[in-house]
């Protein structure tokens, strides 16, 4: 009977700690850079066009590539600061963890609502964004397999722009950039990572003229694995390029 009990013993210690490796946490430090460009196009008082590049390396900022995107959308004008977006983007997601010889691609439609709130010296910028994700299924390292793996995700955005010149906003002024951006997961592909990541950003915007400006900074990005327990903790040089255009006739 002892020793009965003792083999149960022995076995409830090795489950409890094969239980406890389960659930340790893995963070992986990264270092990279994120460049991108974004346009606003407005063709009239209610309509307007989105345009928006982007090319990120993998590691120690100038190693390799991880992920480009380039991402268009139809703006429809609720008023001159609100706005509906529906829109494409095609992401090439390049040689990674469970696909070291290929790129993986990903197509996305997206639907975003933008709204700005502006004060003399204070801009505030927020969108939510709801995007379908259809990612190109893995066969192995070399070879991606038929199908694609689905899922949505919900994205909050919110920026905040402080002058830090007497002109504010004006054409070569500089202003204080705060910006953060969580992203959510689900469908029935999300087992462990309902939480996807959060962008948080602090920096400068140059303002190159009325319109468009320079925002460069740094980034931290926090992202959950489909594991659930591997995180990966990114340190970013951002540097956006923000161009707007009206085509109205005046």
């Amino acid at each position: 009977m002892k020793r009965r009990y003792y083999l149960l013993a022995l076995f409830y210690i090795g489950f409890a700690e094969t239980g406890s490796a389960q659930t340790i946490k893995t963070i992986q430090p990264i270092n990279q850079l994120w460049l991108g460009y974004f346009n606003q196009t407005r063709l009239s008082d209610k309509w307007g066009v989105w345009a928006d590049a982007h090319l990120r390396t993998k590691e120690s900022f100038v190693n390799n590539f991880s992920q480009s995107i380039a991402r268009v959308g139809l703006t429809y004008y609720l008023t001159d600061n609100t706005k509906l977006t529906l829109g494409y983007a095609y992401v090439s997601n390049y040689a990674g963890d469970n696909h070291t010889n290929i790129t993986q691609p990903e197509h996305r439609i997206w639907q975003q609502l933008q709204w700005h709130t502006k004060f003399p010296r204070l801009r505030l910028m927020q969108w939510v964004r709801l995007e379908e994700k259809f990612k190109h299924k893995i066969a192995d390292n070399d070879h991606l397999a038929d199908g694609y793996v689905y899922n949505w995700k919900v994205r909050y955005n919110f920026l905040l722009n402080l002058p830090l010149t007497k002109k504010a906003f004006a054409p070569h002024s500089l202003s204080f950039v705060l910006n953060d951006e969580l992203h959510i997961n689900f469908g029935k592909e999300i087992v462990y990572n309902y939480f996807d990541q959060n962008r948080f950003f602090i920096g400068f915007s140059y303002h190159t003229n009325a319109r468009d400006n320079l925002q460069f900074g740094y980034m931290n990005l926090f992202q959950q694995q489909a594991t659930g327990n591997t995180f990966k903790d990114i340190s970013a040089a951002r540097v956006f390029y923000f161009h707007n255009l009206d085509l109205r006739k005046r």
